[in-house]
């Protein structure tokens, strides 16, 4: 029998990813007692990056939202991972962390954020609603417009 959170994807119609094998000297996540720190997840989708570029040059905010989404169900994949395949042991989102490829310009950096912590919301609820970090850069791994990491409280 589906857990609440596997019963509430397929409700949603979400599938999430496979969890891949990092693409370098890292942990895909570590747990420290209550906590799992989730490592940073790009657009990797389907064993490809989606995406690519600058917000506010090749990317509009629209799609980057779509990117910041899409991190979001990487990270909810590894979040499963972490819990041993039942996301019902995620008890919160602590912390969020977005970074958005960005050019100098560019100001909207909440409304690509929002792409995730909206995901987030939508799956498991207010306590899914973290305290939350944003961070522009010029560039991110693979060429990726956004990027986020996670700290989850479990049961």
């Amino acid at each position: 029998m589906p857990g609440r959170i596997d019963a509430r994807l397929a409700e949603l119609g979400i599938t999430l990813p496979d969890v891949g094998s990092p693409v370098a000297n890292y942990a895909p996540f570590t747990i420290a007692e209550n906590m799992a720190f989730i490592s940073g997840q790009a657009t990797l989708w389907e064993g490809e990056y989606r995406y690519i570029g600058q917000v506010g040059k090749e990317i509009s905010v629209e799609d980057a939202y779509q990117a910041a989404r899409i991190c979001g169900l990487n990270l909810i994949a590894h979040f499963r991972a972490a819990c041993d395949g039942d996301l019902d042991r995620v008890r919160r989102v602590l912390r969020l962390g977005i970074f958005i490829s960005v050019t100098p310009e560019f100001r909207d950096h909440s409304k690509v954020a929002n792409g995730a912590t909206d995901l987030l919301v939508e799956v498991f609820g207010d306590t899914a609603r973290p305290a939350r970090y944003i961070c522009g850069a010029p560039s991110l791994p693979g060429g990726a417009a956004v990027a986020g990491e996670a700290l989850i409280e479990i049961a």
